[in-house]
């Protein structure tokens, strides 16, 4: 509790006595309501569903798909190798995977401030799972009253009956989803198998569990506290946004001043703007907001009070869009859809443009150009020179050849850097072959002549090269003993 001066009513409690008039105790805690989101169709509601559909189908489908002998898309994190569809990638390949990121942020930073919050609003997968929970929801309780019924209703048999099955619907729900999301680091398939023997393993077994259970909650209980409380994106979004950036908006000058009448009454001789206060837009809202406030950080740019407005503008016989999806320059200078679109193109928008578009080519220029193998080279430490017969001077090499091809690969490996430089294999000749998506380690002996070099370190270098997948030249030293 804290002392301040207020005049909420619904925060403010009366002064106790000794206190003085003027002074009020203020919760710092406000109760915090359940929200029953009404349900709306419309052509918004049918995109919301589409992205639903869209990403889900992606997620759950796409371990499913083979590539080859393999998983089309799988992050190996045992054998360190992550495979994207013909692409085989490892951990010193980082550098693409924070490309990816990168571009993702950016794509993200641009979208926002050009259409605000609408990947919130449709393909956020906070917002695709509540969607999902809450049709389950709607399928077992019914509507928006019914819920609220049921909630308010004395324990009995049917109330038990429909709030477990519920509940085992949405536990269904976050298993697969859990079971999915585990699906792309271990092959799905194996997996699928150890589940139905029982024999997973207790880090998949975790994570099945940790990520089911994280669908569920989220899904099924926090849903627009993960928006309006948890999410960083909510916060920071007012840096983006600008005065053309398309909102959900409320047309104040046309809805105002609200109020109920009949269907055949004259707005303009009650003396009423277009908005009839049915309050179904605060009802379908999934986080609670009367838009007709303003602008708000929780809109997440669903557009679900545009539909329902738009039904009951249809309904009085009045224009669409006193919800629409406008700007704020728009709404003050009464611009048309054209308008809108001429602004566009400014500074923040161009700037995210360029430098995405500059990330962008960089990362596809440098993975066409990318040789598809790699090559480590490891200096025997423990044996730093050694002469052997003959009077040659040797140096002990370890090499990890990986590669990142899925077809065999065939590697010559020579060396320079000193004269008489001569490479030897622990195994014949000097050729190395490593089968597809493999890496293999080879111990190197170079030698070299006595008098190749004053004593200390020479820098050498090593070809590996190969006729179908190019050449790689890795730089290490040879040291020359005193």
């Amino acid at each position: 509790m804290s002392t301040s001066k207020s005049s909420d009513p619904v925060a403010a409690s009366a002064p106790t006595k000794g206190q003085a008039a003027d002074d009020v105790m203020v919760s710092l805690y406000q109760a915090q309501k359940k929200i029953y989101p009404r349900s709306v169709s419309g052509l918004f509601s049918k995109w919301r569903w589409f992205f639903v559909f869209a990403t889900q189908l992606f997620f759950y489908g796409m371990p499913w798909l083979q590539w080859g002998q393999r998983q089309a898309l799988l992050f190996d994190l045992d054998a360190r190798r992550f495979y994207i569809f013909g692409l085989v990638l490892y951990p010193q390949d980082v550098i693409y995977l924070s490309g990816i990121l990168i571009i993702s942020a950016l794509l993200l930073f641009l979208f926002t401030a050009v259409a605000g919050r609408q990947w919130c609003g449709y393909a956020c997968p906070q917002t695709v799972y509540t969607e999902i929970y809450l049709w389950i929801e709607h399928k077992i309780e019914g509507d928006r009253s019914a819920r609220m019924r049921l909630d308010a209703a004395p324990l009995s048999a049917a109330k038990v009956t429909r709030k477990t099955a519920k509940q085992l619907a949405w536990i269904a729900v976050g298993l697969w989803t859990g079971f999915t999301f585990v699906g792309y680091f271990t092959p799905i398939r194996d997996l699928a198998s150890h589940v139905m023997s029982w024999s997973l393993g207790p880090w998949e077994t975790f994570w099945i569990f940790f990520y089911g259970f994280a669908t569920y909650g989220n899904g099924g209980y926090m849903r627009e506290q993960v928006c309006k409380y948890m999410c960083p994106y909510a916060r920071f979004q007012s840096a983006m946004f600008d005065k053309d950036t398309l909102v959900v908006t409320y047309d104040t000058k046309r809805g105002e001043p609200r109020g109920a009448r009949s269907r055949k009454a004259d707005p303009k001789a009650l003396g009423l703007g277009d908005c009839v206060n049915c309050t179904l837009c605060v009802q379908v809202c999934p986080t609670g907001i009367d838009i007709r406030q303003g602008l708000q950080y929780e809109c997440i740019s669903c557009a679900a009070c545009i539909d329902v407005c738009n039904d009951v503008m249809d309904k009085v016989g009045y224009p669409r869009g006193l919800i629409r999806y406008s700007t704020e320059h728009a709404l003050e200078e009464g611009w048309s859809g054209r308008d809108i679109l001429r602004h566009v193109l400014r500074p923040r928008v161009l700037i995210y443009s360029t430098i995405l578009a500059g990330v962008t080519v960089a990362l596809i220029a440098s993975l066409l150009l990318r040789t598809p193998f790699k090559v480590d080279v490891v200096r025997d430490r423990a044996t730093l020179a050694r002469i052997v017969p003959g009077g040659k001077i040797e140096n002990l090499y370890r090499l990890q050849i990986m590669n990142a091809s899925e077809s065999p690969q065939t590697f010559t490996l020579t060396a320079d850097g000193l004269p008489g430089l001569q490479l030897l294999l622990d195994e014949s000749g000097s050729q190395v072959h490593v089968e597809g998506a493999q890496s293999k380690w080879v111990a190197i002996h170079l030698q070299a002549p006595y008098d190749a070099g004053k004593p200390g370190s020479h820098e050498i270098h090593f070809n590996i090269d190969s006729p179908t997948a190019g050449q790689l030249k890795e730089k290490s030293i040879f040291m020359i003993p005193r």
